[in-house]
């Protein structure tokens, strides 16, 4: 199974383009995503993960993430390749992205209600609450795309 789940700060505004053969919205962005554990004396590190948005994925992450804005995502993984003009060869692996969330807190709306009410502490980033609360149905979506039982 190739499924990743992500949940990190944009690190630019998505980039647009369409393809040349039936005009497809794609849109490309950076996502810098926390690792889990910091070592001791050390800052906090982050990967910096591209991710590529097709269709009408692609336009609704064109029409509302915005750099420094916190999402969760969840796709697959896939490795290309591709010459330059040079006859170079390069590689890249990305996320091609099938579903969007945001998991930002919005300071005057439900999701800044669920911090407070869950009793969110400054060591939980900030907007966690809201992608948690989604978590269920996120994985339920997965379990019937994939074919899972949910008798096994």
């Amino acid at each position: 199974m190739n499924k990743v789940i992500l949940m990190g700060r944009l690190t630019r505004d998505p980039e647009v383009r369409y393809t040349q053969t039936n005009n497809t919205v794609v849109a490309s962005f950076s996502l810098a995503v926390n690792r889990r554990f910091v070592r001791q004396g050390e800052e906090r590190q982050a990967d910096f993960i591209n991710c590529v948005a097709w269709n009408k994925t692609g336009e609704f992450v064109s029409k509302y993430f915005k750099k420094g804005q916190q999402v969760g995502v969840i796709g697959r993984l896939q490795t290309r390749t591709w010459d330059d003009d040079k006859g170079q060869k390069h590689y890249i692996t990305e996320v091609i992205v099938e579903e969007t969330y945001f998991a930002d807190s919005r300071r005057d709306g439900a999701a800044a209600d669920m911090d407070s009410s869950f009793g969110a502490d400054a060591s939980i980033p900030a907007g966690i609450w809201s992608f948690i609360w989604w978590w269920p149905t996120i994985l339920s979506r997965i379990k019937n795309r994939e074919g899972y039982n949910n008798g096994r």
